[in-house]
């Protein structure tokens, strides 16, 4: 895993808004979009990012294509943040 492509990926809140509404399902590129107000152009460079990380996976059907959000990194991710934690008291 590449912690720092990661964390320079989710330093956007964009990418991070992108995230958060996956996590309820797929969605469309146009759904995003259209929830962002952002154009084509702005959110293909958005999921690019996130595909490239490996935060995101792409779905074709049809004339359509479906983002899903890859929690397997983010489980991955969970578990090397969470080394630093310790316990406090």
């Amino acid at each position: 895993m590449g912690e720092l492509n990661i964390f320079k990926v989710l330093s956007d809140k964009q990418r991070r808004d992108i995230l958060v509404m996956l996590k309820d399902g797929r969605m469309s590129a146009g759904e995003i979009a259209e929830r962002l107000n952002i154009t084509p152009a702005a959110l293909s460079y958005h999921l690019k990012l996130l595909k490239n990380a490996d935060l995101v996976m792409e779905y074709k059907n049809k004339n359509y294509v479906y983002y899903e959000i890859n929690t397997t990194v983010l489980d991955e991710l969970i578990l090397w943040v969470s080394q630093f934690g310790g316990n406090r008291q």
